[in-house]
């Protein structure tokens, strides 16, 4: 009798996912991705999310995944937010003041953690905490270099995106803001949100998780953020790295798992194999011979681009020297 394979949550209790590019992209669900986790749910773990877009509350976030189809409330969102507010309760007392440059999900969540808001640099703030929103503009970012002329005074950023995915395209995000202000006043901020460890702390704390598992689309900021925080991670590839990003991946930013889509998450995992001086998942098989990756044979475009991560991983070349087939780079395109 044949032995299955686990599968990547077989261990998982929590399972915690990124959003854009993982759920949805854009105004639009991620083919399969809600019977995927409707799935997830009715196997009995617990399904979270977690989101460094600093523009939105929860509740606003919740609405739109539950006007995709998914079951969500509030509290089962963790937003970068919320883990800013989290660093700023740790190191000020409540009724401190805060200069907020960003938009509602940022203000809202800083209101409501007992905090007051300042109306500027002049009204003296202890800390300055900063956010994307589309509607900041050159004044918001004057007005926080303003605040933090005074060396001492607390910096906290949401997060350091430098991109954004939108209905048109990818858009600068809020590591381009915040380096706006680190050039006029010369430090750095605080980050609550990925790949820094505090959005993931909030969460495991939020869930009580004790096994949790991130699914995230970017291995910057979502795998290398679980892998800081000691939690397995898959990589989906509905998102925006695809083949090329992840065969050149640094080790902290390599996932435990690929996949081709959520559905992943309950299927059996292919087992990885070397052979000689090649590595074999499902029937592809992959090797690096001088600077060429060699596809020795396909099997399923996702077992291939697993099988030729792997053998780059291994081989101790740089991907950037690396000669990479153009098929091997396309097959993303080719996953159904």
């Amino acid at each position: 009798m044949a032995i299955a394979r686990p599968t990547p949550l077989d261990d998982a209790d929590v399972l915690l996912l990124d959003l854009d590019g993982v759920v949805y992209r854009g105004s639009a669900v991620v083919p399969r991705a809600q019977e995927a986790l409707e799935a997830v749910r009715s196997s009995g773990v617990r399904v979270g999310y977690i989101t460094n877009n600093a523009s939105r509350t929860a509740a606003a976030v919740a609405e739109q995944l539950t006007g995709f189809g998914l079951a969500a409330q509030p509290d089962d969102i963790v937003t970068s937010p919320q883990a800013a507010v989290r660093l700023l309760a740790d190191r000020l007392p409540a009724g401190a003041r805060v200069l907020v440059i960003g938009g509602e999900g940022l203000r809202s969540v800083v209101l409501e953690a007992g905090f007051v808001l300042a109306a500027g640099a002049d009204d003296a703030p202890d800390a300055v905490v900063q956010g994307f929103a589309p509607e900041l503009g050159w004044q918001d970012l004057a007005e926080a270099a303003f605040a933090l002329a005074d060396p001492d005074r607390l910096w906290i950023a949401t997060n350091t995106d430098w991109t954004i995915p939108v209905d048109r395209g990818i858009a600068p995000g809020n590591g381009t803001l915040v380096s706006a202000v680190h050039a006029a006043v010369g430090r750095l901020p605080v980050v609550a949100g990925k790949p820094e460890t505090p959005l993931f702390t909030t969460a495991v704390e939020r869930f009580s998780a004790r096994r949790p598992f991130f699914v995230g689309d970017r291995l910057d900021t979502d795998i290398k953020g679980a892998n800081a925080a000691g939690m397995p991670s898959a990589l989906v590839l509905t998102g925006v790295d695809g083949v090329k990003e992840l065969l050149a991946a640094a080790p902290d930013s390599r996932p435990r798992f690929v996949l081709a889509d959520l559905r992943g998450l309950l299927a059996p995992y292919p087992d990885i194999r070397r052979r000689g001086d090649g590595v074999q998942v499902g029937k592809a098989i992959a090797r690096v011979r001088g600077v060429e990756l060699e596809v020795l044979r396909e099997g399923e475009p996702v077992d291939l681009i697993r099988a030729a991560a792997e053998a780059v991983w291994g081989s101790g070349v740089s991907a950037y020297a690396l000669r990479v087939p153009d098929a091997v780079l396309r097959l993303r395109s080719s996953i159904r």
